[in-house]
């Protein structure tokens, strides 16, 4: 009876209807969120070589679980022991990456690339109170994105801009956004969609560093906030608006947010934003700008499949590559790493932490529930570790990125929540614990390491 109850309790069906924070860090997490079988950690028959550790990674699954048979197909171990952990059970969305594009052991630094010439930020046409903002953040030269798309974007011309993540996308936006303001701030007020909170708030904070004492105004709207507090920043004059589509369209549901005088639109990470789950949300905010004028769209990736959903939302735009979509590897070093199960893929997990080069990680797996178990699992390790996924509230997720960032912790585990746009310097590692079910999740996850033309390292486990 008690394996029953356990089958007739699916603690997974809570998270379809989480709050939007759900939706808005991974929408695979909705998608893949029913429990599989119940073997991620210890399902292997034979006894460990490590007894002490086969204790604490556990193989209560074996014991506990005997109707798991009819959920994982195949019991008596053999060939779907590798596929452990969610995927055997065909709930999850099956990767269908070749493991062959995960592997690259040999990068070209940047000395050894071919030098892009790109003008100062002196030599573009910025206003004087925003070039003194540029100069003080440091910034002397534009990036590729940010010199190809400045004079576009300022025109009021639609833009679909593709680079490299770390390349400086939120820039290339957001400089000439600012830049119009100054000129006219009764005009140009934008709003910006992205797909994350954490994005929003990066983003939020790239506008204020660059807009400081400026007297243009902005405001950001994502989950896990107070509705009050939200209602109560509409109440003052906004020139540009932040947030994830749920939350925006939340505010427009409550008509404390009227978008009749926002003539422009950032879709930042745009692939992901029209996925499914964010296309119709999308779709609703820009029906209702009814004086838009400009698109302005940006991402790493690009998706072909999504073209007739582009032409809808855009007419009549550049488009300005300075990547072709695909995974920045000339300075990040991949490669795979086979385990026949999941006990042996968490000792070998735990031997690369123990190494002195993993001083900052980001781990990647797809659920929710796989992010909180690997969590628990290192820190019986006693690793300096931390999780954020959609099941935590807005306020544990800042505090674990900024401890992450700080270098308080060695170690973030995440779903793609962290995948998307956000930026933490000095990521030496990423770990696919498993493999992505999409090339563009992949480019994403490892782009988080390897940044500014540093070196970096990302290695998937298969």
């Amino acid at each position: 009876m008690r394996g029953k109850k356990r089958k007739d309790y699916s603690p997974r069906k809570k998270n379809n209807t989480q709050r939007e924070g759900t939706s808005e860090s991974n929408s695979r997490d909705k998608n893949n969120s029913t429990p599989k079988k119940n073997k991620d950690a210890g399902s292997d028959s034979k006894k460990s070589s490590r007894s002490g550790d086969r204790k604490k990674f556990g193989d209560r699954s074996r014991s506990r679980n005997p109707n798991s048979k009819g959920q994982s197909g195949n019991r008596s171990g053999g060939p779907s022991r590798g596929r452990s952990g969610g995927r055997s059970g065909g709930r999850f969305k099956k990767s269908d990456l070749d493991p062959n594009m995960m592997v690259n052991k040999t990068i070209k630094l940047k000395e050894e690339k071919k030098e892009v010439s790109t003008r100062a930020f002196s030599e573009l046409e910025i206003h004087p109170e925003l070039q003194s903002r540029i100069r003080k953040k440091g910034f002397q030269k534009a990036t590729e994105i940010q010199d190809k798309t400045f004079e576009i974007i300022s025109r009021g011309d639609n833009i679909i801009g593709i680079a490299n993540t770390g390349t400086g996308k939120t820039g290339a936006f957001l400089i000439p956004i600012i830049d119009r303001l100054l000129t006219n701030k009764k005009k140009h007020k934008t709003i910006v969609l992205v797909p994350t909170r954490e994005l929003a708030q990066q983003v939020e904070q790239e506008l204020r560093s660059l807009s400081k004492g400026l007297e243009i105004y902005s405001s950001c709207f994502i989950g896990g906030t107070s509705i009050n507090k939200d209602i109560d920043k509409l109440r003052r004059l906004n020139h540009v608006i932040i947030g994830t589509p749920g939350r925006i369209n939340d505010m427009i549901n409550r008509r404390a947010l009227k978008l009749h005088d926002f003539d422009k639109v950032v879709l930042d990470e745009f692939d992901t934003m029209l996925d499914m789950g964010f296309l119709q949300e999308v779709q609703k905010i820009i029906d209702q700008m009814h004086n838009r004028n400009q698109t302005i769209l940006f991402s790493a990736t690009e998706n072909p499949k999504q073209q007739n959903i582009i032409n809808n939302l855009v007419q009549d735009y550049e488009k300005v590559r300075v990547s072709e979509g695909k995974a920045n590897t000339d300075n990040i070093y991949q490669d795979v790493i086979k385990t026949k199960d999941d006990e042996e893929k968490n000792q070998m997990l735990i031997d690369l932490l123990r190494k002195e080069e993993f001083k900052k990680v980001l781990i990647f797996s797809e659920t929710k529930r796989q992010v909180s178990k690997l969590c628990r699992l290192l820190k019986k390790f006693e690793v300096k570790v931390d999780e954020i996924h959609g099941d935590k509230s807005q306020q544990y997720r800042s505090k674990a990125i900024q401890k992450f960032k700080s270098g308080s912790i060695q170690v973030m585990v995440a779903t793609d929540v962290a995948s998307r746009g956000i930026d933490i310097d000095n990521i030496s590692h990423v770990i696919n614990y498993r493999v992505p079910s999409s090339k563009e999740s992949y480019i994403h996850r490892i782009g988080r390491t390897g940044r500014a033309g540093k070196e970096g390292y990302a290695i998937t486990f298969i």
